[in-house]
């Protein structure tokens, strides 16, 4: 049988090829990007070759096959690891993994259900470009003697390699203009120049966000401190204060949307007690209120609603920035006299709350070992919900008051599992295991919030408190859009239907108060800060903050999202069109422009006060920047 002449370089040939197809495959089937024309599709096919050309091109500088083997291997290998890294992201988070977030290690131990529930055994399919090279090395005859390289090939190949990534640039920026300048949306970024670039991108980024806060100054706020006082809505005199005094409880309901309250599932109801509330006489019940966060989840949303900044786009800025100077809610409400903590039963470095909390000058932080945490009373992420309020009702006696406690809760979480004496309805019955769980886990919460409420009475606490809850972030992703729109009879899940589900609820209680009513305002996690400090009497006018406070008849239903969309009383923004909220069509861009510019210039606001860590040149309490900073 005569032999096949193999040319020179077939191992890099055979390496380039097979991670391209496989990418190329990856991004079809792992993640749901919309493509929504033929260029779309033509700059996703190319985009992964450029860089794929220029890391395994490198082994053309070493100069046994060998080497050029191993070296071709181990980048195969790697670039498997960062695409199936992504892969998983995407199934949980519905989004592709930063830097930052991949550094986040010391919370990698705590995610055992979650990743179980990700993870399956073809995912091996993933490593196929690695098989296939083994495989090539080991029967593609004879490559291994010594291979001269000439200067001309590999300058003829790095110049195809640069051919292509200007071709793949050029492309993008036709389709996407300032796509790298104005990057909030990182499925653009991976649409347009690829997972691999993306990555490279994403570190220099990084990069940039560490040397912004070396070279940042106080001059940096002069901008967004005006942009900040003529932005601020007025106070409403007759809320201002009217609280003052009370205990403050926030509860951080975990992955609790709007959607389910005052909503059934297959003749169940969902939430009884919070759908109660509702309708409460003592209860400000906001039925239009929307998350923010965005990677950093429930730690954006603790972020957001003591800074009333925005979280970041690329990681959680509890990691990211846990060491920089904040003038939180705590600190606003410590200064007031009050004793100020957080109780959560996990690790205190989950999500490096242990550091962050100091930033924050939170007084306490009741973690994992001011609770009794066994395998009995803990599932998935740890201690349920209603051992977890039982427990830390017993707590909030022994403090002094006034007292600040944000409690925040873990049951209802991905992947929604109960024990089966804790499970209260059945599971729902569409294609998703997922959101047909979500419902048992969302009613177990809602018992939990009441035995919370009974406990708070039992123990005194009740009469002389605020309770504020809130849906922390979603709990059901757009993987799961089929199953939503069987849900909610819908043909499908748009965009921006997919916009309008980041609504989750808000609850004010006022005990005794007689206070309460439904408020449609178009409000967000961004407006808590403002709105609670107001109640209790806390002047904010010198605060570097961008919400509003949401009684002031000057607030404005404006809502930004992490990524850009934004959600107004009359427009939604999403998917890079521009919506008529009321009957769902598209009225062209035009509409949204002035919107989709203010929320592009509060983003970079929030981004620049907490990557140059501006606020340690800001005096809060005479809203000026400090005089060694101006001198």
């Amino acid at each position: 049988m005569k032999s096949i002449k193999w040319p020179k370089h077939s191992i890099l040939a055979i390496a380039v090829l097979a991670t391209w197809i496989k990418t190329v495959i990856v991004y079809h089937t792992s993640f749901e990007m919309d493509i929504e024309n033929l260029m779309q599709e033509f700059i996703l096919f190319i985009n992964p070759l450029s860089f794929l050309l220029f890391i395994y091109g490198l082994s053309l500088f070493l100069k046994s096959t060998k080497a050029r083997n191993r070296y071709i291997i181990a980048m195969s290998i790697i670039l498997s690891i960062v695409l199936y890294t992504n892969v998983g992201f995407y199934r949980f988070y519905n989004d592709f993994i930063t830097l930052p977030v991949l550094f986040q290690t010391s919370n990698f131990g705590e995610l055992g259900t979650s990743v179980g529930a990700i993870i399956n055994w073809l995912d091996i399919l993933y490593f196929i470009d690695v098989i296939i090279l083994i495989i090539a090395i080991k029967f593609v005859p004879k490559l291994q003697g010594q291979l001269t390289i000439r200067k001309e090939f590999r300058r003829a190949y790095f110049v195809l390699a640069m051919a292509v990534l200007f071709l793949n640039l050029g492309l993008a920026e036709t389709e996407r203009p300032q796509l790298l300048t104005r990057a909030f949306d990182r499925e653009l970024l991976v649409k347009n120049i690829g997972t691999y670039n993306y990555h490279l991108y994403d570190i220099y980024v990084q990069s940039k966000s560490s040397a912004q806060r070396a070279l940042a100054d106080g001059s940096e706020l002069v901008e967004v401190d005006n942009y900040v006082q003529a932005n601020q809505a007025a106070v409403n005199d007759e809320m201002f204060g009217k609280y003052a005094g009370r205990n403050l409880i926030l509860v951080s309901l975990e992955s609790l949307q709007s959607f389910v309250i005052n909503n059934e599932m297959n003749g169940e109801v969902v939430t009884p007690f919070l759908n109660s509330l509702t309708n409460d006489k003592d209860t400000y019940y906001f039925s239009d209120f929307y998350h923010q966060t965005g990677l950093g989840k429930t730690s954006d949303s603790e972020f957001i609603v003591e800074n009333s900044l925005f979280g970041l786009g690329r990681g959680a800025v509890f990691f990211t920035h846990g060491g920089n100077t904040y003038n939180s809610m705590a600190e606003k409400l410590g200064e007031n006299g009050y004793f100020t903590n957080v109780m959560h039963s996990n690790n205190s470095s989950f999500w490096n709350r242990d550091m962050i909390y100091k930033s924050l000058n939170i007084d306490k932080f009741y973690d994992i070992n001011s609770y009794e945490v066994t395998d009995e009373n803990s599932v998935n992420w740890g201690l349920k919900d209603i051992p977890f309020f039982e427990q830390s009702t017993e707590l909030m006696t022994q403090m002094q008051q006034p007292f600040y406690s944000r409690l925040i809760t873990l049951t209802n979480h991905y992947p929604f599992y109960l024990d089966p004496e804790d499970i209260m309805i059945p599971e729902y019955d569409s294609n998703s295991g997922t959101l047909n769980r979500y419902f048992q886990t969302v009613r177990y919460l809602d018992e939990a919030v009441k035995v919370f409420f009974e406990e708070l009475k039992e123990k005194g606490l009740y009469e002389n408190s605020i309770i504020v809850m809130y849906g922390d972030h979603y709990g059901i992703s757009e993987n799961h859009n089929k199953a939503m729109a069987m849900y909610l009879d819908k043909e499908e899940i748009t965009a921006y239907d997919s916009a309008l589900l980041q609504s989750v609820p808000l609850y004010i209680h006022i005990p005794g108060s007689g206070d309460g009513g439904e408020i449609n305002k178009t409000a967000g996690q961004i407006d808590l800060r403002p709105t609670i400090l107001h109640l209790l009497g806390i002047e904010t006018s010198n605060d570097m903050q961008l919400g509003a406070d949401i009684f002031s008849e000057e607030h404005e239903d404006f809502v930004i999202f992490r990524d850009g969309r934004f959600v107004t009383n009359e427009l939604v923004y999403a998917g890079e069109v521009c919506y008529d909220r009321n009957t769902g069509t598209d009225i062209g861009i035009e509409a949204c422009q002035p919107y989709i510019d203010r929320a592009t210039t509060e983003l970079e606001y929030s981004d620049a006060i907490i990557n140059g860590d501006l606020l340690r040149f800001y005096d809060s309490e005479t809203g000026n920047l400090k005089q060694d900073v101006v001198n």
